[in-house]
């Protein structure tokens, strides 16, 4: 047994922290009146590196720690050596509609052995032994405004004494550690222990390499697994203030015993992904915050939050925010202002868990964003690149977190490019890059699994370097224009050397293509298939991809187009055109072949992609495409479209893009009642973040919406614009509302407030000279024009509502 030696600080209550709830801006709270009983329960914090999951239990405290570079093993050569050479064959097959050959020949020829990349695991899990077991005035919350979690209650001794206790997560950027701090009213002894254990209990020795105490400090190496894995090394270090007054940290074991009645607990957690000595780095971090006061800990952490959480806000009433939020849950129809509460959610979520690493290589939010529990994640908890990364960062773009999407994202694009170009050449012959539909934190590009309807399907890469180009038409960021021009440079010419000439030689494919995880019925043989040649996904985004191209390479080089220039533009005119099927008037899936769903109510609409998030389906540019696409959501509702929490928040944005809000309004309550979980995240089933910043996402654009356009200007002429939509799919319940600094095209910011759906005064703000002026579309049709860079207030009392307007869509 070894006492701590820790700074002398007195204090304790230097940060003045009640031991009640405090409700002051409870509309930013998800409030519970008992401590989590699963993970389902349990409160998430993060700083975009590091997260966890905070059960709040007074008796034996449990945090689930995540690190985002704790991976299962290391980079792996699984690229089809032979597959270029099969690659012709299987396209004659394709064509000729002999689905069952082609599917053969894919099983044989292009699967990578081994067939799965590597997969994301826990860091580990501190618990602590309080053995409060019976307690009052027990309450647990999370403040979305602070990122704090609280736990406050109280405990009455064997002698009748009440003891009050208040515990505080969080988890800092500034100090790159997550800090537990405990205060009560006298003295309490707890044991604190680290560990990594298995579900699987005799699976533990595979995962943890060792842990030791000594001093006020704990520290556990482990190596998840797999050849050549990262190793970590978890620190978690305790300060007493009341060291004067007998407050004391003792190593027994490999645990800490603290009796005190005011500490801090500091985590650091590091791999050798960023570090070369993880132990060094993390007791840097830890000791770097313990020598800080508490107040100053939280100071730093709140000042820095809230840069990025402050920039936006929503509020909608009726609002019953006192209630704790299960019971909200519960509630049929939950009221409105729980749909605030959740967008704000998955705002706060997106900073939790994707943000630039001050130690560089930042990694992107996963599948489960950065809180995994689970050795054996659902889909290893990776980056899946056909709908599930993409919608994990929809919220950046109109919620104003740029930062949070950029550093992580680019920085995986820019290594998948290395990667994706062995792939490009082997399998498929040509120059440039390719994905296929998931990576991992080694930027794998090869085919993933073996299930036919997702494995071979190399323009996920493609998507996300577009989801990333797009991003600099609202937020610009030269730096990263520069950095991202290379990438797509990339992406184009892989994408130029993959298409083929279709049969009739009018216009250019891809093949193989596959529109992701759906399956169709071949009407002429009966047959079920899967592949196919130019699916409507497929000629979106590589339409996309080349429009961005030219727009980019325009950009950055006015007076010397980029050797692609030209070559991109014809063969942009020569792509598929999007098809609707005189069978049924939907949309069709598979380019030009009118085959019937085999799976009518599919979880994946993507052959919506060009009507969100892509904006080539437009209520007014496309009526007919509108129209084919609003029977597409009609059919699948019918046949139980939606049922997956992601699916259900794609829904919202494509009923919001056709101006839905009736059906934005069902499938947001659906949202809530069918797909999240009482701690507020989205339940796939099971749990997958996606669905939370896809439903995030959707609930701002009911509210606005922005498409490029042609503007009147002040002197009678035409100039390109952005047409600013306000309240396009609002429902109903939303009665009153108010919204702050929604971003749009253009650079543009907008904030307003709404009562039955009466727009009350306008502001939008440019803060630099932008693409374009911007036209203000209020519910009713009115409209008001606004030029220039500062900040206008349009006011929808001014006879100068009536004058502006939008005169076309004919961008060129």
């Amino acid at each position: 047994m070894t006492s701590s030696h820790v700074p002398d600080r007195t204090g304790c209550r230097d940060d003045a922290s009640p031991f009640s709830y405090d409700t002051t801006n409870q509309h930013l709270h998800l409030h519970y009146t008992s401590p989590a009983a699963e993970w389902s329960h349990a409160l998430p914090v993060g700083n975009g590196r590091l997260g966890a999951m905070v059960y709040g239990r007074p008796g034996a405290e449990l945090m689930q720690l995540n690190e985002d570079s704790v991976w299962y093993g290391g980079p792996q050569d699984r690229t089809p050596r032979n597959a270029a050479k099969h690659l012709p064959l299987l396209r004659q097959l394709i064509r000729s509609g002999k689905h069952v050959e082609a599917e053969e020949l894919v099983r044989r020829a292009f699967f990578s052995t081994p067939h799965s990349m590597r997969h994301y695991e826990p860091l580990g899990k501190v618990e602590i032994e309080f053995h409060h077991a019976s307690v009052e005035g027990y309450k647990r919350w999370l403040d979305l405004e602070t990122a704090i979690t609280s736990v406050v209650y109280q405990y009455e001794k064997v002698d009748g004494t009440v003891v009050k206790v208040r515990r505080d997560v969080i988890c800092s950027y500034p100090d790159q550690t997550m800090i537990l701090r405990v205060v009560a009213s006298e003295k309490i002894q707890f044991v604190v222990r680290v560990n990594r254990t298995s579900e699987v209990e005799w699976e533990t020795n595979e995962f943890l390499d060792s842990v030791e105490s000594s001093g006020n400090r704990i520290v556990m190496h482990a190596t998840p697994g797999g050849k050549n894995s990262n190793r970590l090394c978890t620190v978690l270090g305790v300060t007493v203030d009341d060291l004067k007054d007998g407050g004391l940290v003792e190593a027994i074991g490999n645990c800490l015993v603290v009796t005190s009645a005011c500490c801090t607990i500091a985590i650091g957690a590091h791999t050798t992904y960023r570090q070369a000595d993880p132990e060094a780095a993390a007791i840097s971090d830890v000791d770097s915050a313990l020598a800080r006061p508490w107040s100053e800990l939280l100071q730093r952490q709140v000042a820095d939050f809230q840069t990025l959480f402050g920039r936006v806000s929503l509020r909608i009433w009726p609002d019953v925010s006192s209630t704790p939020t299960s019971v909200r849950l519960a509630a049929s129809p939950p009221d409105a202002g729980l749909a605030a509460l959740y967008h704000s959610y998955g705002r706060y979520l997106l900073i939790a868990c994707s943000r630039p690493c001050p130690y560089g290589k930042p990694l992107p939010a996963n599948l489960q964003g950065i809180w995994n529990p689970s050795f054996a994640p659902p889909w290893g908890s990776k980056y899946t690149i056909n709908i599930n990364l993409q919608m994990n960062y929809w919220p950046a773009s109109n919620a104003n977190l740029p930062e949070c999407f950029f550093g992580p994202v680019v920085n995986l694009l820019e290594r998948m490019a290395v990667r994706g170009a062995v792939t490009a050449h082997t399998m498929y012959g040509c120059s440039g890059w390719c994905a296929h539909h998931n990576t991992d934190i080694w930027a794998d590009t090869d085919p993933q699994d073996r299930w036919m309807p997702s494995t071979l399907w190399p323009l996920g890469g493609a998507w996300v370097c577009i989801d990333a180009v797009e991003m600099l038409k609202t937020h610009y960021n030269r730096e990263m224009h520069v950095r991202l021009a290379q990438v797509l440079h990339g992406a184009v010419s892989f994408l130029l050397d993959f298409l083929i000439p279709s049969a009739d030689g009018k216009h250019f494919v891809t093949n193989p293509s596959l529109s992701p995880e759906n399956t169709f019925i071949d009407p002429k043989t009966g047959v079920k298939g899967i592949l196919c040649e130019g699916s409507t996904m497929d000629t979106t985004i590589v339409r996309w991809a080349f429009e961005l191209y030219l727009w980019s390479d325009k950009k950055l080089q006015p007076d010397s187009p980029g050797r692609l220039r030209n070559i991109v533009r014809s063969a942009l005119a020569r792509l598929q055109p999007l098809e609707v099927s005189p069978s049924n008037e939907i949309l069709q899936e598979w380019g030009n072949q009118d085959y019937a769903e085999s799976e009518p109510g599919h979880r994946h609409v993507s052959h919506l992609l060009g009507l969100y998030p892509g904006r080539y389906i437009s209520r007014r540019k496309t009526s007919k495409l509108c129209d084919a696409a609003a029977r597409v959501l009609q059919r699948r509702a019918a046949h139980g479209g939606g049922h997956t929490g992601w699916s259900r928040a794609w829904l919202i944005n494509l009923h919001a893009r056709l101006g839905e809000a009736e059906e934005c309004e069902r499938h947001i309550e659906l949202l809530l009642s069918n797909s999240t979980m009482p701690n507020l995240l989205d339940n796939h089933p099971p749990f997958q973040i996606d669905g939370n910043f896809g439903g995030s996402a959707g609930i701002l654009e009911c509210l606005v919406q922005a498409e490029e356009g042609i503007m009147e200007t002040k002197q009678g002429g035409k100039e390109k614009g952005v047409v600013i939509e306000l309240l396009p799919a609002c429902p109903s319940s939303w009665e009153r509302g108010e919204v702050k600094g929604v971003c749009v095209l253009g650079g543009w910011s907008v904030s307003f407030s709404w009562e039955d759906g009466v727009v009350e005064d306008v502001v939008v703000t440019r803060e630099e000279e932008g693409l374009y002026g911007a036209v203000i579309v209020f519910p009713g049709g009115k409209q008001a024009n606004v030029h220039g860079p500062g900040k206008h207030v349009v006011s929808t009392t001014e006879k100068g509502l009536q004058t502006g307007k939008v005169v076309g869509f004919d961008l060129d």
